[in-house]
């Protein structure tokens, strides 16, 4: 080996193509996140599912009547697919095209936001029937039930952020990392209502 061989392998950019690649600070810490707040959520259900089957009777108790499936169904037809424009989005930014992140975002934020605009309208309803404090039931739905509405409500704000800096240009083809770490805690959002609408609305029915 000669001395011009020595000195192109400690070259930076020799040097740089052996560091290993791996995940960000960023990406860590959000998956950190979504662990946590996913056994959260684990714990709330659980609960609703072991305070069900202790009281032994009728479920919802006091006469409150079931859950209405249609607009909770409407919610969910809004919310679940919702994570294919972030995923369309994520696509499209990796390949450089800020007109397909921009569309994306903005698909999520509409259908986002429409879905807390009902998630009120069901509460406008529910709470002329039953209050926090009314039992364990109202205790349960609305702690779980809000409880999520928040991660949505961060969610559209992380994607209120993305677009705001897709308009000044910040993201390119080699520059969307926060666009993987925000689509992440989006999908993860979906998956925890698909899990509500299970155990709060459809349950009681079997």
């Amino acid at each position: 080996m000669t001395i011009r061989d020595v000195r192109s392998a400690v070259r930076a950019s020799a040097l740089a193509t052996e560091e290993p690649v791996g995940r960000s600070t960023a990406w860590w810490g959000v998956m950190l996140f979504i662990t946590t707040e996913g056994t959260v959520f684990a714990a709330l259900l659980g609960s609703y599912f072991y305070l069900r089957f202790q009281h032994g009777g009728p479920w919802p108790p006091d006469g409150i009547r079931e859950p209405e499936l249609l607009l909770p169904l409407i919610m969910t037809a809004l919310l679940v697919p919702s994570s294919l424009p972030v995923l369309w989005a994520e696509a499209g930014i990796r390949r450089g095209r800020r007109w397909q992140l921009r569309a994306g975002l903005l698909a999520t934020l509409l259908m986002g936001g429409t879905f807390l605009g009902l998630q009120g309208l069901e509460y406008s309803e529910k709470l002329r029937e039953f209050t926090f404090t009314s039992n364990a039931y109202g205790s349960l739905f609305y702690s779980i039930t809000t409880f999520h509405g928040a991660h949505v409500t961060v969610g559209l704000l992380m994607v209120c952020w993305l677009l705001a800096g897709s308009l000044q240009g910040s993201f390119g083809a080699q520059r969307h990392e926060r666009v993987r770490i925000v689509a992440f805690y989006w999908h993860f959002v979906d998956a925890v209502w698909v899990a509500i609408l299970f155990t709060i609305y459809l349950s009681p029915r079997l």
